[in-house]
């Protein structure tokens, strides 16, 4: 962590991460712009306090890790502002590059590879099945071949913890226990970037910066036209047995999962 000489209000309690990655350009080929406005839909507002914020390019990251059989050297380790963990830039033995989520321990020069032989080495993508029990996965698939979809924020991590059949049981970062098939991949190792979650910003301004405009609650606003919250109630509380959006809808204590989802393959539930 990097702290601030309290030189002005918005450094006196600054924290930021130090990273240590490359300083490069990112890889032109894997870059797309982002462009356009944020949380609107034919300049209307759909998704309230949100902005552009800082220009940056997006960063294609390669979830799927589907070059089976082929070893990739790990070319640099770079910043990524889109999200929390480093990425690495992997270049294929047939030439080809791609981005992946950097785990810790992972420098320059390490070779990686993915399939069903590749063995439970740091940054290696594997199949559950094939996984050593007790090991730190991340970016686990939930279906086979559809990119990974869990454990994908910095500092995070699973455990595979057993094997069931066709199906591994791991836990996850919040304490979930589920089944997953064990044809589905995951990558070995812990997320970097770990101290992402002591960062104190220091200013409002930093916010701008990241997409987040100001948010007004509720309860401050005076006239029950702008919110179900508002009015008298401003003081002592929402005034209704349960809280609403400004549309009215429930926002608290009400079902929101669609039918189409399952919950047979979750066997201990997350903490409360």
């Amino acid at each position: 962590m990097k702290t601030y000489r309290p030189t002005s209000e918005g450094l006196r309690g600054r924290k930021t991460v130090t990273y240590e990655v490359n300083e490069k350009r990112p890889e032109k080929s894997l870059t797309v712009p982002k462009k356009g406005a944020v949380g609107r839909t034919h300049g209307r507002i759909t998704s309230n306090s949100r902005q552009q914020g800082a220009k940056k390019l997006y960063r294609i990251i390669d979830f799927k890790r589907n070059k089976h059989g082929i070893p990739a050297t790990v070319k640099s380790i770079e910043y990524d502002p889109n999200r929390g963990p480093n990425i690495a830039l992997l270049s294929y033995s047939d030439g080809e590059k791609r981005y992946i989520l950097a785990p810790i321990g992972l420098k320059v020069g390490d070779i990686v590879s993915s399939g069903p032989e590749a063995q439970a080495n740091l940054g290696n993508a594997m199949p559950l099945s094939n996984a050593p029990l007790g090991a730190l996965i991340h970016n686990i698939e939930l279906y086979p071949k559809g990119g990974g979809k869990l454990v994908r924020g910095a500092g995070l991590s699973a455990v595979l913890m057993a094997k069931e059949g066709d199906y591994g049981i791991i836990k996850l970062p919040s304490g979930e226990i589920r089944k997953v098939l064990g044809s589905c991949y995951a990558t070995i190792g812990v997320l970097s970037n770990p101290e992402v979650r002591h960062i104190n910003l220091g200013k409002a301004g930093i916010n701008r910066y990241k997409g987040r405009r100001p948010h007004t609650r509720g309860v401050a606003m005076a006239d029950p036209s702008d919110h179900p919250h508002a009015g008298s109630y401003k003081t002592s509380g929402i005034g209704m047995p349960s809280p609403k959006s400004p549309w009215g809808w429930k926002t608290k204590g009400f079902k929101t999962r669609k039918r189409t989802h399952t919950r047979k393959f979750i066997i201990s539930e997350r903490k409360k």
